[in-house]
């Protein structure tokens, strides 16, 4: 995809030294839990928008899934006793009616909802001559082009305001993480729509309100222009997603703790013995691809062999005792057993692809 595609204006976040903070609990449960978390939060000085769930997309059946449509009205009047615009999250044209007619200041759209074009699409009609910021929370499942599909059809409609969140990727093992950061897939974003600010959402990368600080600082360091954190009055007591809220004395610990570091190298001395250590590394880079080239050759070898013996392609066998023996020289190496567990997982993908290419272009020949 083609990053000037998405012709979003400079990036529209205020631009200071704070990050951009978007505060309230994960869901708008009572007009006073409202007005209590928005007073608590005000008090900080440190959000520049106060959020709440009012429709919940639950995984499940018969837990809470928010109070609905009266629930804008509390998120609303706590906004406004408190001079701090609000947003809410919405999955379809009704909801994004109800929302303008409450005078939401901003949307949100869920990983949920940016996995499906037909949902974005659909809110992207509703707001046609409705210029409101809009954020979108990335798919549940690390695909770049449904996050940035979904910002385009927004932008199409007339969103000049728009901006992504990063709240991590579903994850078949959980820990420590509820969903996996893969902020690589954040970077791609910013590749092919360098102009749209991204915003963290620690609460749900994290799962637990004690890792959400050290999620916090990830992002900080990685650039992202802010973040979003579920923030209760009373998060033990929350009806949804108790474990992973914090309270706003919780919420400013927090922010104040987080240590701001140079973007940019400006001591010469000290940027000089970066680009040294980038050099070696940029040799061990081309070392890595002339050795990844040649066990291609010999994976196209292999191929040609099975082919003319007619053996199948994958051996679940060999395949097996690759993985426990690459994972124990890795642990032998110190290294993280995952890591490289994942690495092999993409090299015998391609090595698989390679094979059956290479059998198809013998065929070919004996034709």
């Amino acid at each position: 995809m083609d990053k000037h595609k998405i012709m979003n204006p400079n990036n529209w976040l205020p631009k200071n030294r704070d990050p951009y903070l978007i505060a309230g609990p994960c869901s708008v449960e009572s007009e006073n839990q409202m007005m209590t978390t928005a007073k608590q939060i005000s008090e900080q000085n440190i959000a520049s928008v106060l959020r709440g769930g009012v429709w919940k997309p639950r995984t499940k059946p018969g837990s809470f899934e928010g109070i609905g449509v009266p629930a804008l009205k509390w998120l609303k009047d706590a906004g406004n006793e408190f001079q701090l615009p609000v947003i809410t999250e919405v999955a379809n044209a009704f909801q994004v009616e109800k929302c303008l007619e409450a005078g939401m200041d901003m949307l949100w759209i869920g990983a949920r909802t940016t996995v499906n074009p037909f949902y974005v699409q659909e809110i992207a009609d509703a707001l046609k001559g409705v210029d409101i910021p809009v954020f979108v929370k990335n798919p549940i499942h690390p695909e770049v082009g449904l996050w940035v599909g979904a910002l385009e059809r927004l932008e199409r409609a007339g969103i000049s305001k728009l901006a992504a969140i990063h709240r991590g990727f579903f994850a078949y093992k959980s820990q420590p993480f509820r969903n996996e950061p893969k902020w690589e897939i954040s970077f791609e974003l910013k590749r092919l729509a360098p102009e749209i600010p991204i915003i963290c959402d620690p609460s749900h990368i994290a799962g637990k309100r004690e890792l959400v600080q050290e999620i916090c600082q990830s992002a900080l360091d990685l650039s992202l222009d802010g973040f979003m954190i579920e923030t209760h009055c009373n998060p033990e007591k929350a009806l949804s997603d108790a474990n992973q809220q914090v309270n706003p004395n919780q919420l400013k610990s927090i922010i104040d703790n987080l240590e701001y570091r140079n973007a940019f190298v400006e001591d010469r001395q000290l940027f000089a013995q970066l680009e040294d250590l980038r050099g070696q590394i940029d040799i061990l880079d081309e070392k890595l691809l002339t050795i990844l080239k040649d066990r291609i050759s010999i994976v196209e070898d292999i191929g040609h062999v099975k082919e003319l013996n007619q053996v199948q392609i994958f051996q679940m066998r060999r395949w097996f005792k690759i993985l426990e023996n690459r994972q124990g020289s890795a642990e032998k190496l110190g290294l993280n057993k995952e890591v490289v567990h994942e690495l092999f997982q993409l090299i015998h993908k391609y090595s698989i692809d390679v094979q059956i290419k290479s059998q198809q272009e013998l065929k070919q020949k004996v034709k």
